[in-house]
């Protein structure tokens, strides 16, 4: 039986980010106090900053699992499929419900993240602009890709799409907060559906 290859102090820290990720998506950096991350970790405040030099470290540390978390949900999703019209066809599925997923309830970390700290903390503004990067150019991965398999149009432009997707995404998922309704959502993404299946070759 293999040994779990973590120090204490490695699985320690991992607990924390684990049980405070969702509190700062939800929250928010400035929304998020010293008695919300011992509550969430059951942790005294010494244990949590024997392991984390400040709470904007917590918080770093938090965006990378959550940005990560969402990541990896969709990347099964896609890499689940072959053709890349389908690929991208998982990005409407997934946040038509996105309500609905638990962990996705409190919206998309890069949004929640840059509308907060778009000024008042650079370090969480970098991670966000970092990770939209990351989106952007896997979709464009994806569509470029699609083109030289010939499953997508040969005149289609991908940074263009991915911009489009993107924006058309954080924008629905901003209204379905909000409110707390899908409706716009909905309508959202059977719109991006019907872009993406207008590109097939």
């Amino acid at each position: 039986m293999m040994k779990d290859s973590l120090s204490k102090a490695e699985r320690t820290r991992r607990y924390i980010i684990e049980k405070t990720a969702p509190v700062f998506n939800t929250k928010g950096y400035a929304g998020t106090s010293l008695g919300d991350l011992t509550q969430a970790t059951g942790l005294t405040k010494g244990s949590i900053y024997g392991n984390f030099t400040n709470k904007d470290e917590v918080a770093l540390a938090a965006f990378d699992y959550n940005f990560e978390k969402v990541t990896a949900y969709l990347k099964t999703r896609i890499l689940a499929k072959e053709n890349a019209i389908d690929r991208l066809l998982a990005y409407p599925m997934v946040y038509r419900d996105f309500l609905k997923i638990p962990f996705l309830q409190p919206g998309c970390p890069i949004l929640n993240t840059s509308t907060e700290a778009d000024d008042t903390h650079p370090e969480l503004r970098a991670k966000a602009a970092e990770a939209l990067a990351f989106w952007k150019r896997s979709v464009e991965n994806q569509v470029k890709r699609g083109i030289e398999r010939k499953e997508i149009k040969a005149d289609t432009n991908p940074a263009g799409f991915a911009v489009i997707l993107c924006s058309l995404i954080e924008g629905a998922v901003m209204q379905a907060k909000v409110t707390g309704k899908s409706g716009d959502l909905r309508i959202a993404m059977n719109f991006l559906e019907k872009m993406i299946r207008d590109m097939a070759y």
